[in-house]
């Protein structure tokens, strides 16, 4: 069974990814862009630095790091 989501920051999901081994490519406004290479290739993702991240869009930025890196989604929400 999925875990519910947390109310996080944008802040604190770029310091998650950071701690993976993302780094910050681009920002415009609120809007930051990372990449990491892993073994499937090179993976961008943009995250919004709001106050609180959309439930949706959390759980999509979740779900994609979670396949291009090989960790479970439950494992990402415990690092949060």
């Amino acid at each position: 069974m999925a875990r519910k989501l947390p109310q996080i920051s944008g802040g604190r999901v770029v310091g998650l990814l950071k701690k993976l081994g993302y780094l910050v490519v681009h920002q415009r406004g609120s809007h930051v862009q990372l990449r990491k290479k892993t073994a499937l290739g090179e993976h961008r993702i943009t995250v919004p630095v709001h106050a609180v991240t959309a439930k949706g869009t959390l759980s999509d930025i979740l779900v994609r790091v979670s396949r291009w890196n090989g960790i479970a989604r439950d494992d990402l929400l415990e690092r949060l």
